[in-house]
């Protein structure tokens, strides 16, 4: 044998690890059917079985349900791709507004966030760390409960010694993504920050292409490009304005903690990505809050402690936690969805209108006053958000390459290009039960 026979690359390597199997493992059978590593078979010649998802009676039974629901999700999945499509069919579907208006909910929330955390910093309460652990500690107190109910502690305990590790690596990558942004503010200025948070973007594109074998269309990196020139224009205005920050503590430091933090966030949001795809979203954030939590206490304890003994403590300061919390669980809450119905780069390209945002609250709650370049900017991402999906199929990005050609290896949950097969299955009597996660 030559060695060049059993040379893998890095990224194969990598390949094979978003790709190995123990996918469904200490799952019930109802879980099993929905995250089942399906064999692909020829072209889909039409069941007349009707299967029934239940608890199933035998390991056999549930292997021929596994196989004929996966004939139909492959029937339902050419049906609806077969659909006769123009450039703007994606447009009149509901999924494309959904996309759409969750980009710019959780651009709010992003928004929202930011001004509680200017409004702990205007009291001298600067605890970065320290006041994202509560949103941890919130994750945990509801998704790690409804998922130890739904799994019972056992097969729990059973996912976390196998997949404990991956999970761990995902809530450190979210933890430090989040350190290392607010880090960088206190050494570099708002707008060299805010330039290489672009770097998320780039990074998401990247490795996406490279591990996932995603493959962008030439409007989806079209509207990248405008999305980009948007958010450009308002960092322009703000360096026209002069509030870009001045010159920072520390610019060659900082704009390192900007490019790390990026870093982090890019590869956070394509993880997760493919976390959602193939587990339950309910499950992955059990995982996110529970580990996030001791990580992020961790850090907190050790670099925050100096600013918690001098941080002024009374009911509005209370007040603005609970509120910037709640805001974070419920951002953190819908960001699995979105990247399941649509992708990690339409969502780091829908989150650039914050900026926009951010102005239209700082008019009334700050005073700020608006600069002609940012409406133009706000339409020019919204442009290319709109034309990310042009020329798309009807299912948008919900269908994911590394699923396989029926989204075999993915779960049946809610925004799945899975679901919308099985959904489409179930209509013409191929397959019952209405199990979603």
């Amino acid at each position: 044998m030559k060695i060049s026979d059993i040379a893998v690359t890095p990224i194969e390597t990598l390949r094979g690890f978003f790709r190995r199997g123990n996918r469904h493992q200490g799952y019930n059978q109802v879980q099993q059917f929905e995250m089942a590593d399906f064999d692909k078979r020829g072209p889909f010649e039409g069941p007349t079985t009707t299967v029934v998802v239940t608890g199933g009676s035998s390991s056999e039974s549930h292997a021929s349900n596994d196989h004929v629901t996966n004939e139909a999700v492959g029937h339902g999945l050419q049906q609806i791709e077969a659909t006769k499509v123009h450039w703007y069919s994606y447009f009149t579907t509901l999924d494309f507004w959904i996309v759409l208006l969750l980009g710019q909910l959780l651009s709010l929330c992003i928004t929202a966030t930011n001004t509680f955390t200017t409004f702990l910093a205007n009291f001298g309460t600067s605890i970065p760390a320290f006041q994202t652990v509560f949103t941890y500690i919130l994750l945990s107190l509801i998704y790690l409960s409804y998922t130890l109910y739904t799994y019972g502690p056992k097969k729990y305990g059973k996912i976390l010694l196998r997949d404990g590790w991956k999970y761990f690596i995902l809530s450190f990558l979210d933890v430090q993504g989040n350190y290392f942004t607010v880090l960088a503010y206190r050494y570099t200025n708002i707008l060299s920050a805010q330039l290489i948070n672009f770097w998320a973007i780039v990074c998401v594109v990247i490795v996406s292409f490279l591990l996932l074998r995603v493959r962008y269309k030439i409007f989806q990196i079209l509207g990248i490009l405008i999305c980009c020139g948007g958010m450009g224009l308002l960092l322009a205005s703000d360096h026209i304005q002069g509030t870009n920050g001045g010159t920072g503590e520390n610019m060659l430091k900082g704009d390192l903690f900007a490019l790390l933090g990026a870093t982090c966030y890019g590869l956070t949001n394509v993880f997760e990505e493919w976390y959602v795809s193939k587990r339950p979203m309910y499950e992955v954030l059990s995982f996110m809050g529970l580990f996030g939590m001791c990580i992020n206490g961790v850090q907190a304890a050790i670099f925050d402690r100096e600013s918690f003994q001098q941080a002024t403590w009374n009911n509005e300061v209370i007040g603005y936690l609970v509120g910037y919390t709640l805001i974070l669980a419920f951002f953190y809450s819908v960001v699995p969805f979105l990247l399941r119905i649509a992708s990690a780069a339409f969502y780091n390209i829908s989150l650039l209108t914050a900026n926009f945002w951010g102005t239209i609250i700082g008019i009334h709650v700050f005073g700020f006053a608006i600069h002609f370049l940012y409406p133009i900017a706000f339409v020019l991402i919204i442009v290319g958000l709109i034309v990310y999906f042009l020329a798309g199929s009807m299912l948008g990005e919900s269908k994911k390459p590394w699923l396989g050609d029926y989204q075999e290896d993915g779960v049946a949950g809610l925004g799945t290009a899975k679901l919308k097969a099985l959904n489409k299955a179930r209509k013409q009597g191929m397959v019952a039960g209405n199990t979603t996660v």
